[in-house]
């Protein structure tokens, strides 16, 4: 194989293909011919069950080269259920002058025609087409340069992220309906956001006999807190999203709970502070950005004291640097379990169950 260094990340070179020599024996045709175009899967010249080995490779490199762990644990990739047209919402970019809609091309601004997506649901897929429709008749505005859409269990929204009053979804995950406006975050890929709430549930289940509350850091529009209100005596979710920490707070109302509260906050500035009248912590579960959470947020879990935490995570290093942190601080790891989230590409959704060692 041939590639271009197309940038250096400290240690690590990115590149680009330029010409396959001798093609592996595991390789296969991918759907999309042009990478460019495929929205971020680089791994659709894999069959899907190598896509997992590969996966489980990523998670193990990472727990021991980045989390130093001594004894890594068995990695089993959680298939989904839907290896193709599984992304529930997605944002286009809109090149104007040259007529172009779809996606930026890798590390660029550069924006890649894309007429058919084989990653969108069918609901997400008509949405692009409307779009590439609109912009071709030229009735889109010339400064509306990104779109969103979403596909929710019946509207289905399509909107300029700069929009000042977004659109209503409503979402239905583990038989509990989640209403949002499109710019909040919520899970792209529905069935297998639902694994990953039972996941959490298990630890919760768990962490239920110890004595204290629950707290769901990165909430967003409650997507564990919601579930969580309905095992313990009271549930604090914090969000720096505005809008998202509202909708999670009437989503908790509408089944019927009122023992959650919600703090519209950055994570790093709420935790940083004296949380100790707050008492015993049961279970601490937290799912922040693919940067991870970072030394401040994870020295502020620590000093809370959680006896358990569920660590939720889109990104193995980041994930990895996090959990040395924890294990640092006076915890286990009891269990890990892996999602694929995003099916042709190499990203995998990560929940770890921790539990606090006392001295």
């Amino acid at each position: 194989m041939r590639a271009n260094i197309i940038r250096k990340q400290g240690n690590v070179l990115h590149g680009e293909l330029v010409q396959i020599i001798e093609p592996s024996p595991l390789r296969i045709e991918p759907r999309i011919a042009d990478p460019d175009q495929s929205g971020g899967a680089d791994l659709q010249f894999l069959p899907y069950e190598e896509q997992l080995t590969v996966k489980a490779g990523i998670i193990e490199d990472s727990l021991r080269r980045i989390a130093k762990l001594d004894d890594v644990p068995d990695i089993r990739v959680t298939p989904a259920p839907k290896q193709w047209e599984y992304r529930s919402r997605a944002e286009f970019q809109i090149d104007h002058e040259n007529g172009r809609v779809g996606y930026f091309a890798p590390y660029s601004h550069r924006v890649v025609d894309v007429e058919e997506s084989p990653i969108l649901t069918p609901e997400v897929q008509v949405l692009l087409t409307a779009l590439r429709d609109d912009v071709a008749a030229g009735i889109v505005p010339v400064g509306a340069k990104e779109y969103r859409a979403v596909a929710g269990d019946t509207a289905h929204v399509l909107e300029a992220t700069a929009t000042s009053r977004s659109k209503m979804v409503q979402t239905t995950v583990n038989g509990i309906p989640y209403q949002y406006t499109a710019e909040c975050f919520f899970q792209a890929n529905i069935p297998v956001a639902t694994q990953l709430v039972k996941s959490v549930l298990r630890i919760a289940n768990i962490a239920r006999t110890a004595p204290g509350i629950a707290i769901d850091l990165y909430c967003g529009v409650g997507l564990f807190s919601v579930p969580l209100a309905k095992v313990f005596p009271r549930v604090i979710g914090v969000e720096n999203h505005q809008a998202a920490a509202t909708f999670a707070k009437e989503n908790v109302a509408t089944s019927g709970k009122k023992n959650a509260r919600f703090v519209a906050a950055p994570v790093e500035r709420w935790i940083a502070g004296d949380r100790s009248p707050l008492g015993k912590v049961a279970l601490l579960v937290f799912d922040p950005p693919r940067t991870g959470a970072g030394t401040q947020v994870i020295d502020g879990i620590a000093r809370m004291k959680p006896a358990h935490i569920a660590a939720v995570s889109c990104d193995p290093a980041t994930f990895a640097r996090d959990l040395r942190g924890l294990l640092d601080a006076g915890y286990a790891l009891r269990t890990l379990e892996a999602f694929d989230m995003f099916p042709q590409t190499h990203h995998v959704e990560l929940v770890a169950h921790l539990e606090r060692i006392e001295a």
